[in-house]
């Protein structure tokens, strides 16, 4: 017979989880509220009600330009990491290949590594090999940090999928190509679009790469966020940071929309 719960377990399981709620909750509260004040300087509480600085990020040549630049790189790394992240975990969910999971463990091992010291190697070796750093060089640094979250998603997908069905169609005639269009990848599917939004995130939001890979044509929002914080902070920081939480937002709505929030934390 299961026991039942003593009262002071389940009072400071819910004290527990409220207090990590306004830990979490608490940083974003204050950057949205510093973002309305009238005041040219960071200060919480705010004082009085503007729009201003908004208006100020919203017409800054240099954070639109970091913007577009980090959509443009998001977006691209979106792409790439998802084609080689599900091809990727198609073929070692299969174990088909010679020494599958210790390629599967070389494919997340981004997730173990320090970024800065990944970057740090990246600018070396880009250095030493290609020359000066580039875009190309945000995009396939980014790249390689956002396949593990592609990998690992489309893996945990494809492991509660039927393998016979893919037999089944080979079974019913149908050629490889039309085996990976219409019975593989739509098997992905849920795994590949929660894979991507982590990509896109994570390229959005990286700083530590695009600190160190950058030039002056190749700078992020992140980075333009982080200068701006250095060298003159004022509540236009708080502004586009909230557009950044917006952002998100919007994101998580569209994938509860197309796909559902349980599905997708369940991929």
């Amino acid at each position: 017979m299961v026991r039942a719960v003593p009262l002071w377990l389940r009072v400071a399981a819910y004290m527990f989880v409220a207090l990590t709620a306004m830990l979490l909750l608490a940083p974003l509260v204050v950057v949205v509220g510093v973002s309305f004040s009238e005041s040219q300087f960071i200060a919480f509480p705010p004082t009085g009600f503007s729009l201003i600085w908004y208006k100020t990020a919203l017409t800054s040549d240099a954070y639109l330009s970091a913007f577009w630049l980090s959509l443009k790189l998001a977006l691209a790394v979106t792409v790439s990491a998802t084609v080689i992240g599900g091809a990727a975990a198609i073929a070692l969910s299969r174990r088909s290949l010679p020494f599958s999971m210790q390629m599967e463990t070389l494919f997340l091992s981004p997730l173990v590594l320090p970024t800065i010291i990944y970057a740090i190697g990246m600018l070396m070796l880009w250095s030493s090999t290609f020359g000066a750093v580039s875009f190309l060089a945000l995009w396939v640094s980014h790249t390689v940090i956002c396949l593990p979250y592609v990998v690992r998603t489309t893996l945990a997908v494809l492991s509660k999928s039927d393998p016979f069905l893919e037999q089944a169609a080979r079974t019913m005639g149908a050629n490889r190509p039309q085996r990976l269009f219409h019975v593989v990848l739509p098997q992905c599917r849920p795994g590949l679009i929660a894979g991507g939004f982590f990509a896109f995130n994570i390229s959005f939001d990286e700083a530590v790469l695009s600190l160190f890979l950058r030039n002056p044509q190749t700078t992020t929002l992140p980075v333009q966020i982080y200068g701006q914080l250095e060298f003159s902070p004022d509540p236009t920081v708080a502004a586009v940071s909230s557009i950044m939480i917006a952002i998100t937002i919007i994101l998580i709505a569209v994938i509860d929309r197309i796909l559902g929030l349980q599905r997708f934390a369940s991929s």
